[in-house]
């Protein structure tokens, strides 16, 4: 069942009804409600007395599956990571090289892409590929390197966290913890930063339906951490000239069943550099409350990923065109945000 709380319940309304499922051997759980009020989620009924406490607004009995990331019950989240906040007013742009280099190398794209207009750095310190063989990351050296291109650019970092072991190493460094595409049904580890405080990027595994994707984010939510975000990074088809079909259906399908902010990755979901720029536009235009995107400052030379990433010149472009699609659908003067010519939208 679904307990809500009222924004002015008393205190102990909600550590009522959570002692009162333990001593039922009933698993509970509380989260904002982005109202100011509460959520209680509980694996089962408690007693009418318990149900009557001042404060409780409504009992769902009925809900999703994924009752504490649906939308049914609450307002949409807002997720900040350092200073930035994901699903406010204006889209999140997350950028930087697929995996960690080399130091040097990262502080060179991080300033680039700060400068351009990015807001959260990415980089791969430990990195998953298909091929044994191929370049996976420096590991805990990476992420020193991550922290140093936080220090002198002031963005928050978010890294891929691989193994339930590995999640205290990276959560030391890191900001935000991102969960891929091939871990999206790795319980263990979807527990495991569940118990962590720090923000999580689910990205949707790309074979995986709208509704696994969102229960992967409830393992998350369950285990204790309300600041999930989801990206969509492309599913698997037929056509052996993308690497992905980038699923725009699942961003306001996303958005319209859960309150979960949801981030585009047009990076992976075509795999090829030339397609980046429109379809990040079209996340945007689909709703996305930011994108996250592969950059280098020569991307011919990327040790990963090197057919999808784009320029940082590339990325200030997407920014600006961003900025003013996200205007023009929003209903704002651009001259607000300081933009000077509409017609960027079309000018690719």
């Amino acid at each position: 069942m679904i307990v809500t709380i009222a924004a002015d319940a008393p205190a102990n309304t909600t550590t009522s009804i959570l002692a009162a499922a333990a001593a039922s051997g009933l698993g509970a759980r509380s989260m904002p409600d982005g109202r100011g009020g509460e959520l209680v989620g509980v694996d089962g009924f408690l007693p009418a007395d318990v149900l009557a406490l001042p404060g409780i607004g409504t009992v769902h009995s009925i809900h999703k599956p994924y009752m504490l990331a649906s939308k049914e019950h609450r307002s949409p989240s807002v997720v900040r990571v350092g200073d930035v906040a994901i699903g406010g007013a204006r889209p999140v742009l997350i950028a930087g090289p697929c995996v960690v280099e080399s130091r040097d190398d990262l502080l060179q794209t991080a300033i680039a892409c700060r400068a351009a207009g990015a807001e959260i750095l990415r980089g791969g310190a430990f990195k998953p590929r298909t091929s044994p063989y191929a370049f996976q990351g420096l590991g805990e050296e990476g992420l020193r390197h991550l922290a140093a291109a936080r220090e002198v650019t002031g963005m928050p970092v978010v890294t891929e966290v691989m193994e339930p072991d590995q999640v205290d190493l990276v959560a030391e460094y890191a900001d935000m913890l991102q969960v891929g595409s091939r871990n999206m049904a790795n319980f263990p580890l979807l527990r495991r930063v569940g118990r962590t405080s720090k923000p999580v990027l689910l990205k949707r595994g790309f074979s995986a339906t709208v509704e696994e994707w969102l229960m992967s984010a409830e393992y998350i939510l369950a285990s204790g951490n309300p600041h999930v975000v989801l990206c969509e990074r492309g599913i698997r088809g037929f056509d052996p000239l993308v690497r992905f079909n980038l699923d725009l259906n699942a961003v306001p399908l996303a958005k319209e069943l859960s309150h979960l902010p949801v981030l585009v990755d047009p990076s992976h979901g075509t795999g090829k550099r030339s397609l980046v720029p429109r379809m990040a536009l079209a996340g945007l235009a689909a709703g996305a409350d930011g994108l996250i995107i592969e950059v280098h400052p020569n991307p011919d030379t990327a040790r990963c990923d090197a057919s999808q990433t784009i320029t940082p010149a590339e990325l200030a472009r997407i920014r600006q065109r961003g900025d003013a699609l996200h205007a023009a659908l929003a209903g704002v003067d651009e001259d607000e945000m300081g933009l000077e010519h509409a017609d960027l939208i079309l000018t690719a």
